[in-house]
């Protein structure tokens, strides 16, 4: 049976699904998130299959292994030969009930299975649903040159870029949708009645449903650009800016921060896969290759470090930027594994 045909009860009897929840892996994941995506009409049912599966505490072994399962159905089977033993040397003495003890002992098996099967996933006790036992926290966290996009419980989508990190629960409560980032990453919220929060740092950016980018720099500097909706920003010192679509707030190193306009595609063109370059210094520019291709640049001989450069590249290698960035600039280039040297030839 394919994954697209299954009832809440498939999920829950299905070794993959159930690894999957208990324990998340880099493959079982990709592959949860990418077959959400294509049959988002089936979240609601997952969500739920999730959490009865986190609610359970599955042994390590079974319950009632094979040899005890086959001395409690011969203790039934043998007090069956006894009460018909006894029966027999008493003759007329005593009443002859015929009792259909092979019919009571497969039901006394079937009644065992039933009621840990209730105990287990109808009717789990209270400490087993505790919300610590049902929701367990998800860290991602994408190295230089890596990408990824990442679905959560409630169908919001989250575009990681490199160099990033994002943690959030496995499934929100009924009153916050809470994520924490360092880093860079562009959001896609469901919209809905619980407020959907970005923890950034000392920095909370709230919305309801809305299309944004964040961006946290290891300087402390932050800049929280606005696609659609709305968002609220507050920091540690109670200052609070609202943004409108096609505003950015810009925080900058001492914690000052103003609101202008931006360009979407040099700000987030990176979630497509596009690589900009405005007016950028050498050392922006080289901040941005070791980050997008996840490589080292070493600088050989004299090079004006005070140069700038503009270019656009949409999914282009890193041999193509580099030879498209020095063409003009007399700078000669080598590969090496992950590491760049860029030499002066002058």
């Amino acid at each position: 049976m394919k994954y697209e045909d299954y009832t809440i009860d498939n999920f829950l009897m299905d070794d993959f699904f159930i690894h999957w929840v208990k324990n998340p892996n880099e493959n079982n994941r990709h592959f949860w998130e990418k077959w959400l995506e294509q049959h988002p009409e089936k979240r609601d049912m997952v969500m739920k299959a999730a959490i009865i599966i986190s609610s359970v505490h599955y042994e390590s072994k079974p319950l009632m292994g094979d040899r005890r399962y086959v001395e409690a159905f011969e203790n039934i089977l043998k007090a069956d030969n006894d009460s018909e033993l006894k029966k027999t040397e008493r003759g007329a003495k005593s009443l002859n009930f015929k009792f259909p003890w092979r019919m009571m002992a497969a039901g006394v098996m079937i009644l065992f299975c039933l009621g840990i099967s209730y105990k287990l996933i109808i009717n789990p006790s209270k400490a087993e649903l505790s919300e610590s036992d049902r929701v367990t926290m998800i860290k991602r966290v994408n190295p230089a040159g890596k990408k990824s996009i990442l679905t959560l419980s409630d169908g919001s989508r989250i575009f990681l870029n490199s160099g990033s990190e994002i943690s959030y629960p496995s499934g929100f409560n009924d009153s916050l949708r809470l994520v924490s980032l360092r880093g860079e990453a562009f959001f896609e919220v469901q919209k809905e009645k619980r407020p959907f929060v970005v923890k950034t740092g000392q920095t909370k950016i709230k919305v309801l449903g809305t299309s944004f980018n964040v961006n946290q720099k290891q300087n402390g500097a932050l800049t929280v650009a606005l696609v659609t909706g709305k968002v609220i920003i507050n920091d540690q010192k109670g200052n609070e800016m609202q943004l409108a679509p096609s505003e950015i707030m810009v925080r900058g190193e001492d914690g000052a921060f103003h609101k202008t306009g931006f360009d979407p595609l040099t700000l987030i063109g990176w979630k497509d896969k596009i690589l900009v370059f405005r007016e950028n210094s050498f050392v922006e520019v080289k901040e941005k290759i070791e980050n997008w291709f996840g490589v080292t640049l070493h600088l050989e001989g004299e090079i004006d470090t005070n140069m700038t450069y503009s270019g656009t590249y949409k999914e282009e290698s890193l041999e193509n930027v580099l030879r498209g960035m020095l063409f003009t600039s007399g700078l000669a280039y080598e590969i090496e594994d992950k590491m760049v040297t860029i030499k002066n030839t002058k």
